[in-house]
C-alpha cells in the first residue's frame, strides 16, 4: 500500500491520539512501529507502509461503527480511478495512475466483498490494462484470470461481464501466441454476446474483429475476412463512419488484404484509417503508429522501399515516445526497418536493429513466442 505525504501525516496525527486512549502496552507498540522507522521513502513524498503498521490500522478500522462504509467508499474511489485507464497506455498514462495500482488492486481482491456487482470488471480490466499496456504479459494474465472467476461465482456463466472476462484473456493469449488457448474463449465470448445482447451490438462486433484477428495471426485468412467485414458493417451502422473503433476496422481489413497481396484493395483502406485516427485521436496516439507501421508493410511488400521507410521510421519514433523502448511495440518496428534495409542490401544498417528487436522480444515475450522466432530467423539470415 502506498501514500502522499498528506496521508502519512493524517496516520501520524491518529497515531498520537491513540496513544492517549489505549492502553500502557499498546502504547508501547505504537512507539516500537514509530521508532523503527516503518514508513519507508518509497519515490519523492511517496511511503510505504510496513505490514505491522497496515495491521494496525486494519484492526482500528474493523472497530469503527462505519468502517464498512468508508471501504465501499474506498472501493467505489478506486473503481472510477480504474475507469480511467484506457486500453492503449502512453508512457505519461502509465505514471499518472501507477500510484493508484496498489490500491485498485487492494479494492479488487481484498475488498472484493465490498464490491457491487456491476463494479467487478472495471477495477480488474484497469489493472489488467495497466499491465497489457506496457507488454508485460505475465503479470496481466493474474487479473483477466481473477476477473473470469470473479464474475462467473457472482454473476453465474451467462453474463456480458463474464463473455467480457473471457474475450480480455483471449486477447492476452493471442498476444502471447497460445493461439490454441485463445480461440475457444473467443468463440464463448462471442457465442454469449450474441445469446445476451443480440446481434447487433458494439461487443459483438468487437468478437468477431478479435476472433478475426486470432484468425489472421494463424494464416486463416479466408475465415478472418467475413468477420471483419461483419464487424465493420456493424461499427459503421451503430457508430457512423467517424469514429476510432470503424478506422480500427478498417486498419485491420487493410492488414488483412496486405498479407494476401491484396496491395490495391488495402491502400485505401490504410489511408482512411490513418487519416481518421489522426483527425479523431491527435497525431501523437499509438493507433496512429499502428496505421503508419502497416502502410510501411504495404509499401514494403510492393517493393517501394523509398515510401515505406519514412513511415516505418516515423512508427519507430512514435512508440518508442509513447510505449517506451522496451514494449513489444518497438521490437515489431525495429524488425520491420530492419527487413527493410536488408531487402536493400544495407546488412550493417539491419543487423543493428535486428538485434535490439530480439533482445526486446525476448524479455518481453520470452524466447519460444512467434514474433521472437521470426526476429531470430531474420537476423540469421543476414549474410
Amino acid at each position: 500500500m502506498t501514500a502522499t505525504i498528506e496521508d502519512i501525516r493524517a496516520i501520524l496525527k491518529e497515531l498520537a491520539q491513540s496513544q492517549q486512549e489505549l492502553s500502557q502496552a499498546q502504547k508501547e507498540r505504537e512507539d516500537e512501529l514509530l521508532n523503527l522507522h516503518l514508513l519507508q521513502a518509497v519515490a519523492g513524498e511517496v511511503y510505504q507502509f510496513h505490514p505491522l503498521v497496515r495491521q494496525f490500522f486494519q484492526a482500528k478500522l474493523a472497530l469503527r461503527e462505519d468502517g464498512d462504509e468508508l471501504k465501499r467508499s474506498f472501493c467505489r474511489g478506486m473503481i472510477e480511478e480504474a475507469k480511467t485507464i484506457p486500453e492503449n497506455l502512453t508512457k505519461e498514462q502509465i505514471e499518472a495512475v501507477a500510484l493508484s495500482i496498489p490500491h485498485i488492486a487492494e479494492s479488487a481482491t481484498e475488498l472484493k466483498q465490498w464490491l457491487e456487482e456491476e463494479d467487478l470488471i472495471p477495477s480488474f480490466q484497469g489493472l489488467g490494462s495497466f499491465y497489457y499496456g506496457q507488454g508485460l504479459y505475465e503479470q496481466t494474465e493474474p487479473w483477466c484470470k481473477q476477473c473470469l472467476e470473479v464474475t462467473r461465482r457472482r454473476l453465474g456463466e451467462k453474463h456480458p461481464d463474464v463473455a467480457t472476462s473471457l474475450n480480455n484473456l483471449a486477447l492476452l493469449y493471442l498476444s502471447q501466441g497460445r493461439y490454441k488457448e485463445a480461440e475457444p474463449l473467443y468463440l464463448q465470448a462471442l457465442e454469449f454476446f450474441k445469446q445476451l445482447l443480440g446481434e447487433n451490438h458494439l461487443h459483438v462486433a468487437s468478437s468477431l474483429n478479435n476472433l478475426a484477428g486470432l484468425y489472421k495471426s494463424q494464416g486463416r485468412y479466408e475465415e478472418a475476412e467475413p468477420l471483419l467485414l461483419q464487424a465493420l458493417e456493424l461499427r459503421k451502422r451503430l457508430l457512423g463512419e467517424n469514429h476510432p473503433y470503424v478506422a480500427t476496422s478498417l486498419n485491420n481489413l487493410a492488414n488483412l488484404y496486405s498479407s494476401q497481396g491484396r496491395y490495391e484493395e488495402a491502400e485505401p483502406l490504410y489511408l482512411q484509417a490513418l487519416e481518421l485516427r489522426k483527425r479523431l485521436l491527435g497525431e501523437n496516439h499509438p493507433y496512429v503508429a499502428d496505421s503508419l507501421n502497416g502502410l510501411g508493410f504495404l509499401y514494403y511488400s510492393q517493393g517501394k522501399y523509398e515510401e515505406a521507410e519514412p513511415l516505418y521510421l516515423q512508427a519507430l519514433e512514435l512508440r518508442k515516445r509513447l510505449l517506451g523502448e522496451n514494449h513489444p511495440y518497438v521490437a515489431n518496428s525495429l524488425n520491420n526497418l530492419a527487413k527493410l534495409y536488408y531487402f536493400q542490401g544495407k546488412y550493417e544498417e539491419a543487423e543493428p536493429l535486428y538485434l535490439q528487436a530480439l533482445a526486446i522480444a525476448e524479455q518481453a515475450l520470452g524466447e519460444n513466442h512467434p514474433t521472437t522466432v521470426k526476429i531470430r530467423e531474420n537476423l540469421e539470415s543476414l549474410p
